[in-house]
């Protein structure tokens, strides 16, 4: 199984073809060889380093919102 999270594009360096994107308040660098004409404040889904898709800002919320519900569920879980 893939996942891919959803990141808003925060800087852009056009010389790496790379971007700083936002999850969560954490910024991580990724790769946007596979969407060349993203740009700051857009929103992406990255896997493995990559964004690999552009989606709409109410399409992240969506995900983001899942992504809280099962990082939640894991916190009840691994509680003693």
């Amino acid at each position: 199984m893939c996942l891919s999270v959803p990141a808003r594009v925060v800087a852009l360096d056009g010389e790496r073809r790379s971007a700083t994107v936002d999850v969560l308040g954490a910024t991580r660098d990724a790769s946007v060889l596979l969407l060349p004409d993203v740009v700051v404040g857009d929103w992406v889904l990255v896997h493995v380093g990559f964004a690999i898709a552009r989606i709409d800002e109410a399409e992240a919320a969506d995900a983001l919102a899942l992504l809280d519900e099962a990082l939640a569920a894991g916190a009840e879980d691994a509680a003693p």
